[in-house]
């Protein structure tokens, strides 16, 4: 992936939308997973070579590959997502916040 990696994240109640511009890439080349409060985005870019003509220089990078931390309450867990022309948007749910407790402590 570039240094720059261009995403949008927004939120609402419920859940963080991730919108990436992923240039070239298909939803059948695109694999994203979310790790440890993490997520991780594979991309394979689909290109092709006009006829007739030969690479002088190629920086297009074929393999995108992004690791972008995400907000403490996000969750994969239920997380879906679409590609369209090359946007792909993921959708990840927020985990219901534990709900205060004591913690007893005794004497030793």
């Amino acid at each position: 992936m570039p240094e720059a990696v261009f995403a949008d994240l927004l939120e609402s109640d419920d859940a963080y939308l991730l919108v990436i511009d992923l240039p070239g890439a298909t939803a059948a080349t695109v694999d994203a997973r979310v790790e440890m409060g993490r997520l991780f985005v594979e991309a394979r870019r689909e290109k092709t070579l006009p006829a007739s003509f030969d690479y002088v220089r190629e920086d297009r990078s074929l393999f995108l590959d992004a690791e972008l931390p995400l907000p403490p309450d996000a969750t994969g867990a239920g997380a879906e997502g679409s590609m369209e022309r090359g946007v792909l948007e993921l959708r990840l749910p927020k985990h219901e916040a534990a709900p205060e407790q004591s913690v007893p402590i005794e004497d030793a």
